[in-house]
């Protein structure tokens, strides 16, 4: 009789294990679900410093200047929605985020840059998920900013 209460109470444990991993799984199923519903891909490049690095003065100025140019007109397209430099002057210079479909729209628009151009930024890119609202939030910060 002992071993059978043992025998039954270790099913039913079990089966309430079993009960509640299932409606665990199911909570995570619908979290994952909420959570790429709020998601978006994106491409983040890293921009690090490039072997052509000996511009004098007056080409840096050319070249930088060209670069925020670049930098202004894919923001105003709307295809990069992020772009920032790196203050500790190590390898990694900055980023960008872009809002286009592929890796190779991604890189067309990064060749494009005079810095990239120049050699003497090089970059990597990554897939990035970020926030749907990411466009929207920055959009927000940077008018009540002027």
């Amino acid at each position: 009789m002992r071993t059978t209460f043992i025998t039954l109470f270790l099913l039913l444990l079990t089966c309430g294990i079993q009960a509640q991993n299932n409606q665990s799984a199911a909570k995570q199923t619908h979290k994952t679900q909420s959570i790429e519903s709020q998601m978006k891909n994106y491409f983040m490049v890293i921009l690090l410093a490039g072997p052509n690095r000996e511009q004098d003065s007056l080409e840096l100025v050319k070249l930088q200047d060209g670069h925020m140019a670049n930098i202004t007109s894919l923001a105003n397209e709307g295809k990069l929605i992020l772009a920032g430099s790196f203050l500790d002057d190590g390898k990694m210079r900055g980023i960008f985020v872009f809002d286009v479909a592929t890796d190779s729209e991604a890189r067309k628009l990064v060749d494009s840059d005079p810095m990239i151009k120049s050699g003497r930024m090089i970059y990597e890119i990554h897939p990035w998920m970020g926030p749907k609202t990411l466009k929207t939030v920055l959009n927000k910060i940077f008018k009540t900013q002027k």
